[in-house]
């Protein structure tokens, strides 16, 4: 019988080792770059407003990226140069009426006064900066009182994150923390911010450029799209949307439920003003079953509607947590707010608010806010838009009785818009598509004629700065008129 052959000269291992693995080797590039002025195009020695158009455009090709369209259309927009009261400037020269105050948010016009300026100059000179959970100056109790003063009773803690987006994913971590639970409830039609809590309450199409995080929940308005909810009456289909929001948070689980997160006059949805006792009762319901009601007034907040809140226009209704931007400093600086009911602010007196950032409570920003704020109700701005609102409405009412292409507006103060609809009765096309011919052609006629602002087909947001006066308001109708009779010959009526 013969040896069962063995290898030569070598053990036998038993085991499980780590493997052989080379790494794999650096490809170096230079990562050197100027620390000097000396290193830096000499161009940026020349004053502010001195580059050509030709500079600019270069720059804007070569290194800036937009945000929520594709980033080659940056090429196409117009370069402000200035702007005064309700008006901008080209660097062509030409004029331009902000029709929709930018992004909904320069309600004091493109205009900075002197107590401003003063109130901002001041504010470098004295404390450009101290780190909140540092330091405390006096601008932030300034403007915390001030903000507490002009909400109602009950509404006391504040904090200054610097974007809207922040605001609501403040509150969204406050909500949670506060009440142990996770859950949110946001509408469909609806837009909450850009950061990941927030958009992912956002019910629009922008959420879906992310990977959702868990604990959100969608319901649908009382103002749904394509259906309408059973019931003879608008009381009785109230009635029935309440009844389905009821079903959603028992199914969902009231123990779950931290808050219901909605905006007080959806915006960026086309200015979906609520029927009359909708909001009422989901307050009712959040009393029922101990959930937070969160009304984000990011847009509507400070006058746009004609009232401070937006909320104020449902008898009877106070949220627990309010968050607010634009108007806040009318977009003078960026800061944002959250405030809080009194029961809350309590609970953080012991706890970790659990979400911070290193520019929030901005010292700067906030010296124009509050200045913002103290202008605002000196001048009594909002009266201003009450006197102007049945004005912007009636402008609005021509517009969908004289153009074949509108199929409704809405108007709450000088927050409006108006539906775009095809001849055979259809929208043209929804929020996430890409602009059609028609559409197209309508934006282009839009600045043509002299109207700069927001379009997101099929919606028409018109909503000017707060302190438009009637002659204005006359001449943006006239130039929106112009560009709508564009609009219906390009939809074929």
């Amino acid at each position: 019988m013969s040896a069962v052959p063995t290898s030569v000269g070598r053990a036998a291992t038993r085991g499980s080792y780590a493997w052989k693995k080379t790494l794999p080797t650096l490809k170096p590039r230079s990562n050197a770059a100027p620390t000097t002025m000396q290193g830096i195009d000499p161009s940026h020695n020349q004053p502010m407003g001195s580059w050509s158009n030709e500079q600019i455009g270069a720059s804007v090709k070569e290194n800036v990226m937009l945000t929520w369209a594709p980033s080659k259309m940056k090429n196409n927009l117009p370069i402000i140069t200035h702007g005064e009261g309700v008006y901008l400037w080209d660097s062509n020269g030409k004029k331009y009426l902000d029709w929709t105050s930018q992004a909904v948010c320069t309600n004091g016009g493109h205009t900075v006064s002197e107590n401003i300026k003063s109130a901002v100059a001041e504010q470098l000179d004295r404390t450009p900066f101290v780190y909140g959970g540092m330091a405390m100056c006096e601008v932030r109790a300034r403007l915390s009182n001030i903000i507490s003063s002009v909400l109602p009773e009950g509404l006391t803690g504040c904090a200054f994150p610097s974007s809207g987006s922040e605001a609501n994913e403040a509150a969204i971590t406050m909500a949670r923390r506060y009440t142990g639970k996770t859950k949110i409830i946001n509408w469909y039609r609806s837009y909450h911010g850009g950061t990941t809590n927030s958009l992912e309450a956002t019910g629009d199409f922008r959420r879906w450029y992310i990977q959702p995080p868990p604990g959100f929940v969608k319901a649908h308005n009382p103002n749904p799209y394509f259906f309408e909810f059973a019931g003879a009456t608008e009381e009785e289909k109230t009635e029935m949307s309440l009844l389905m929001l009821e079903e959603q948070i028992l199914y969902e689980g009231a123990d779950h439920v931290a808050c219901i997160m909605l905006e007080s006059i959806p915006g960026a949805a086309g200015v979906l003003t609520l029927p009359e006792g909708y909001m009422q009762g989901v307050r009712a319901l959040c009393d029922k079953y101990g959930i937070l009601l969160h009304l984000d007034e990011v847009m509507v907040g400070f006058g746009r509607t004609g009232n401070m809140w937006g909320f104020q226009h449902y008898d009877g209704v106070v949220p627990d947590i309010v968050t607010s931007a634009k108007g806040l400093s009318s977009s003078i600086t960026p800061i944002s707010m959250v405030a809080v009911s009194d029961k809350m602010m309590e609970f953080f007196e012991e706890n970790p608010m659990g979400w911070g950032s290193t520019f929030q409570a901005h010292p700067v920003a906030m010296a124009a806010a509050y200045a913002n704020i103290k202008e605002m109700l000196s001048n009594d701005v909002i009266g201003h838009v009450q006197e102007m609102a049945p004005i912007f409405e009636a402008h609005m009412k021509e517009c969908a009785s004289s153009h074949p292409s509108i199929k409704q507006y809405r108007a709450a103060g000088l927050f409006g818009a108006l539906d775009i609809v095809s001849p055979d009765g259809t929208q043209p096309h929804h929020f996430n598509a890409p602009r059609t011919e028609a559409t197209a052609a309508y934006a282009k006629a839009f600045n043509e004629v002299g109207l700069i602002g927001l379009f997101r087909p099929p919606v028409i947001h018109i909503a000017p700065p707060l302190i438009i006066n009637e002659a204005e308001i006359k001449e943006g109708f006239e130039k929106q008129h112009q560009a709508l009779d564009v609009l219906d010959k390009a939809l074929g009526y």
